[in-house]
């Protein structure tokens, strides 16, 4: 059996790292003084395992809404000679100075810090402590981290107020004592984002060996700093700067250059623009250069082949052959380009490796060495920064094909939301209109870019349309348990943070691709919970409320008793009931009220403290008014009535159907013929039930109880036998307890009819269940009961031979048609 895309195993590194986290106390912690969490004192633990308890941890915090974070979490890696730090990845406001501080003993080599707005100057002279060892430094998007609180300075006391680490970082209050003195092992730095008021050449000028430099979204107010370590950056990042002559003519001069990004956001307005001989020289002069991203750029005259010229020969990575006149001057194709939001993406030959031309990842390793061969063979170097990795197809971001589109997504997800937006639009219309062809990855790097931006509107409204293409029936098959599950999560994480219509819509619809309520079941309370709290507002939007009230129905419809107990406790049962209310005001019939009534019918079935809540919320009033306002309306009355006869199978509710009232409505209904017998049939359901308790708790003087059961039998005489049935059956209980009595004649044959019907026409799903259940002994019972009516015994006869000549040929004999599990609930 072959492996579905996506289904590879988490290891047991993994596996255990997430059930420790999940069980601090249980496995590793204790509940120290005022509930602060503890390390056991025979605990110690090494880097690789501690670096992973805590990234997973801020995985977990970000992805998983059932986690609880621990307040003192960070505070169990505050002894290094217990606990190892070396690599550590934090994201989000989630992250406060005082973690930082829990940690200041450890000898970091790595830390990654992005989007961390809580952070304030207190968290810069903590990076302090770490300035001997630190290799590895990013602090994207942490602008915050330049300010002080409430006026602190720097040398903050460590035992600072909670109520002042609680308060947001004053824009006023610029720290100015700062800078990167004695970083002498700093090699990678990456501070985009650094706000305009810090003075980037002053904070840089004390590192002297940097390798890799991100100045993404960066004022630049002079670029000639930057040559002081022309002899060694390898890597020079400077999104969003713009391309003036000095900024050109200092690029040029960085000749060890491998990896370049001067990219920009097309929508940005920028002074100076991108030109061929802007171009030519880069080519020229950093003659190392393997990565070059110019994405976003406008070229102001002309750098592409005449298009006779480009049509000639199959396409080619030659630089010689380029389509792009300055990419001719390349020594050798380029292992990434970053093209994206320029026309050059669609040109036929570009000079960049393809996955068949590379010789199994030993150029990219090739690459990562030289990169950091001038730290020095003993220290523990990680890995750089983009380009990114190998994936088949050019490795060209653009927008010309699905390859480009994907590369486009994969580089930009994690420090150019706006980009990646762009991209996943993009990959929206290659799934809806054309055809993906790399199902997984597109999945993958969806979900991933869904995680990484939780709080980003619009990557969680372009994400989610996209996977609902993703993993609609074209798809599906290719799709493994753990894959579909992963986007189950991040379609829930989506509709947890917003509320927006257009998200939970996409989000809704992305949940009716998926078997309901199997495939939802591991998440079964969470997905209630919020589809719940959709339909909560008084007026939600129209297409949002009838896709929600159908997940809804779809949840409660073939699950057991105890999950359907659990989301009446959640106020299922009152928020349909506040829905049909509401279409009543507007006399409005549409599929949210039949839907409302159907959720009900199903959650209502054998389980009474739901319909307890039905009686308890006006239910029953609800029934008369709908009766009233639409008396065409076939489905919705089958609805109505298949709820009602859940509510009469529970003995103790039965009296409050037991009113003049609703006896004569259940009475006229027994002459429906909407939706074929199945009103009728209801309601002669109810009426079994209720006649089953017998004379005695019949006080009413009219209806009479005699006229009342002659109506059932001449509707049960009215029946076609062999009518094919909106019903689903789960077990005949609440049937079968009608047979052996004499109490109540009319619901005995009702009882029997419904058997006969249900195991003529369906044998091969009922016989078995009435077998299973008992149903033969009960029906000779039936048979040996002088109060039984000869036609009873009659159709009690027919359902046992029925069931006798299924088990001697147990083949399908309704012609080959299946059952309608509609409701049967």
């Amino acid at each position: 059996m072959t492996a579905k895309a996506g289904d590879n195993p988490d290891s047991l590194m993994t596996l255990a790292t997430v059930f420790c986290l999940r069980n601090l106390r249980k496995t590793m912690c204790y509940q120290g003084f005022s509930s602060k969490l503890c390390l056991r004192s025979d605990i110690f633990l090494p880097s690789e395992i501690c670096d992973k308890l805590v990234n997973t941890y801020m995985e977990l915090v970000h992805t998983d809404s059932n986690f609880e974070p621990e307040e003192s979490f960070f505070q169990l890696f505050s002894d290094p000679r217990s606990t190892r730090l070396t690599r550590v990845q934090l994201r989000e406001d989630f992250v406060r100075d005082r973690d930082l501080e829990a940690i200041r003993k450890q000898d970091l080599i790595e830390l990654h810090l992005t989007y961390c707005n809580s952070l304030s100057s207190r968290s810069l002279k903590t990076l302090s402590c770490f300035r001997e060892t630190l290799v590895s430094l990013c602090l994207f998007g942490c602008s915050h981290i330049f300010y002080r609180k409430g006026g602190a300075p720097l040398a903050c006391n460590e035992d600072t107020e909670d109520e002042e680490e609680e308060s947001p970082a004053s824009r006023q209050a610029l720290e100015k004592d700062f800078n990167f003195q004695g970083f002498t092992r700093l090699r990678l730095l990456n501070l985009g984002g650094l706000p305009d008021e810090v003075d980037a050449e002053a904070l840089l000028k004390p590192l002297k060996l940097l390798n890799v430099l991100d100045l993404s979204n960066v004022q630049l107010l002079r670029t000639a700093f930057l040559t002081q370590w022309k002899d060694r950056l390898a890597s020079l990042v400077l999104y969003n700067a713009d391309l003036s002559d000095e900024l050109a003519s200092t690029v040029v001069e960085l000749v060890n250059l491998r990896h370049l990004d001067i990219s920009q956001d097309s929508r940005r307005t920028s002074k100076s623009k991108m030109t061929k001989k802007i171009l030519t020289a880069i080519v020229q002069r950093l003659v190392n250069l393997v990565s070059l991203d110019i994405s976003g750029h406008i070229m102001l005259d002309n750098c592409t082949v005449p298009h006779f010229e480009e049509a000639m020969g199959r396409p080619s990575i030659e630089p010689c052959k380029s389509s792009i006149y300055p990419f001719q001057e390349l020594k050798r194709p380029l292992q990434f380009l970053g093209l994206y939001d320029t026309t050059l993406c669609n040109v036929t030959h570009i000079p960049a490796y393809k996955w068949s031309d590379r010789k199994g990842g030993e150029e990219c390793k090739e690459r990562e060495g030289e990169m950091t061969e001038a730290v020095g063979e003993s220290e523990s170097m990680p890995t750089p920064p983009p380009p990114p990795r190998l994936y088949p197809g050019d490795l060209v971001t653009g927008s010309k094909n699905e390859d480009q589109v994907l590369n486009a997504i994969e580089t930009y997800t994690e420090f150019r939301p706006e980009l990646a937006h762009k991209a996943i639009n993009q990959l929206f219309d290659i799934a809806r209109i054309q055809h993906c062809s790399q199902l997984l990855r597109a999945l993958q790097l969806v979900i991933a870019a869904l995680k990484c931006h939780k709080y980003d509107k619009s990557i969680q409204v372009t994400g989610s349309a996209a996977l609902f293409y993703l993993t609609n029936t074209e798809y599906r098959s290719d799709q493994s348990v753990r894959l579909r599950r992963e986007v189950i999560q991040v379609v829930l994480n989506g509709m947890e943070q917003y509320q927006e219509v257009t998200v939970q819509r996409n989000c809704c619809l992305t949940l009716c691709n998926f078997s309901i309520p199997e495939e939802l079941e591991f998440q079964y309370s969470r997905v209630n919970q919020l589809l719940l709290k959709i339909l909560e507002p008084a007026r939600q939007e129209e297409s949002i409320q009838r896709i929600a009230v159908h997940l809804c129905n779809a949840l409660v419809c073939q699950v057991d008793n105890h999950h359907k107990e659990a989301v009446g406790k959640m106020g299922f049962v009152k928020t349909m009931l506040n829905l049909i209310q509401k279409k009543l005001q507007d006399r409005m019939c549409d599929q949210v009220m039949e839907f409302s009534w159907s959720a009900l019918w199903n959650i209502t079935d054998e389980t009474p403290d739901n319909c307890q809540m039905f009686l308890n919320c006006r239910g029953m009033s609800l029934f008369l008014e709908c009766l009233q306002e639409f008396p065409d309306k076939q489905e919705l009355h089958r609805n109505m009535l298949g709820l009602l006869g859940n509510v009469a199978e529970v003995k103790a509710l039965r009296p409050q159907l037991l009113t003049p009232q609703f006896i004569t409505v259940f009475s006229n209904l027994l002459d429906s013929k909407a939706d074929g017998i199945e009103v009728s049939y209801n309601a002669c359901g109810v009426l079994s039930h209720i006649m089953f308790d017998g004379p005695e708790v019949w006080l009413m003087e009219e209806p009479r109880r005699d006229t009342v059961m002659d109506k059932m039998w001449n509707a049960i005489q009215s029946w076609d036998v062999s009518s094919r049935r909106n019903i689903n059956y789960r077990s005949f209980e609440p049937i079968l307890r009608l047979l052996p009595q004499s109490i109540s004649p009319v619901s005995q044959h009702w009882a029997t009819w419904a058997l006969y019907n249900l195991v003529s026409v369906y044998p091969s799903k009922y016989c078995p269940l009435l077998i299973k259940e008992g149903g033969i002994s009960l029906l000779v019972k039936v048979l040996e009961l002088d109060s039984s009516q000869p036609e009873t015994k009659d159709m009690a006869r027919k359902v046992m031979e029925q069931c006798e000549n299924f088990k001697e040929d147990p083949m399908e004999t309704n012609n080959g048609q299946e059952v309608n599990y509609g409701q049967r609930g």
